[in-house]
């Protein structure tokens, strides 16, 4: 079984056009993006108001030309901003995007869960009671959008967010209880200094919580620097992906990987070692 991998489209930094960013990502053999519409084309107004069939065909049918699946539609919105009027437009933003995503031949629209501050970033305020209800909240406002499309709302837990663990992901599944709300499982996401050294442990209760739900999978890596995690390109540090595909790989054939956060010169080098890894699973 080969891998079905795909990569983040605003990681490749050295082209400027629709066509030239489809012809990269699909001459490295890739099958897949997750398409991030405003850090992607600068040059292209996706704020907002701007999108419409006719925008999303266009952008979609570069990709399908090449047969580059637009597994993900990234639309990462501060879901609990502290100002109501702000957080509101981030939601509308987000449900704009379920509304054309078919039209750009994708069923999922994904984001992280923000940050109780203004500015994103790592807190511990993040885990009390107060932030996740307010993410119920604004996900329910966007699941129930999404199940008018028939679209997928596709959301990453990690620990800069009020749903930092596997478990807390799993309630806010539980709360919501929609077959329109799915998970992009990270598995560098729910890694800390504590619990780095039991990765095999934590991958598997993420499986186990919430291996039916997984739609889209992240690949990145990460070192401990300074006393915390910091992400690398894949394949240069600690994550443990034998353990990650012997889960995978049985449970979810052919899910997409996406490469995060591995940018030039080591796209080539991460293709290889993840598809190696995969093959040896």
């Amino acid at each position: 079984m080969e891998l079905n991998l795909g990569i983040r489209a605003h990681d490749i930094h050295n082209q400027k056009t629709i066509e030239g960013l489809v012809d990269e990502i699909a001459g490295k053999g890739l099958a897949a993006v997750q398409l991030a519409l405003g850090k992607s084309f600068e040059d292209i107004n996706s704020s907002l108001g701007s999108l419409s069939p006719g925008f999303a065909k266009h952008i979609g049918g570069k990709f399908a030309e090449k047969n580059v699946q637009i597994a993900v539609l990234g639309c990462y919105i501060h879901m609990i901003h502290p100002d109501k009027e702000k957080r509101q437009a981030e939601l509308d933003r987000f449900k704009e995007h379920i509304r054309f995503a078919r039209d750009f031949g994708c069923s999922i629209v994904g984001t992280e869960t923000g940050n109780v501050h203004e500015k994103m970033g790592y807190t511990t305020d993040n885990f009390e009671e107060q932030p996740f209800l307010d993410v119920v909240d604004s996900v329910r406002e966007l699941v129930e959008e999404a199940e008018k499309f028939g679209v997928i709302v596709a959301i990453e837990g990690g620990i800069n967010h009020p749903v930092h663990t596997p478990q807390k992901l799993r309630r806010l599944l539980d709360s919501i209880d929609s077959p329109n709300l799915q998970v992009i499982f990270d598995p560098a996401n729910f890694l800390d200094p504590d619990n780095y050294h039991r990765q095999e442990e934590v991958f598997q209760e993420a499986m186990d919580l919430l291996g039916d739900r997984m739609v889209a999978m992240h690949a990145k890596d990460f070192i401990i620097e300074d006393g915390w995690i910091k992400m690398v390109p894949v394949g240069t540090g600690l994550l443990n992906y034998d353990a990650v595909f012997k889960l995978i790989k049985p449970k979810k054939p052919f899910m997409n990987v996406l490469l995060e956060n591995t940018q030039e010169p080591h796209i080539n080098d991460s293709i290889a070692f993840l598809r190696k890894k995969y093959a040896e699973a």
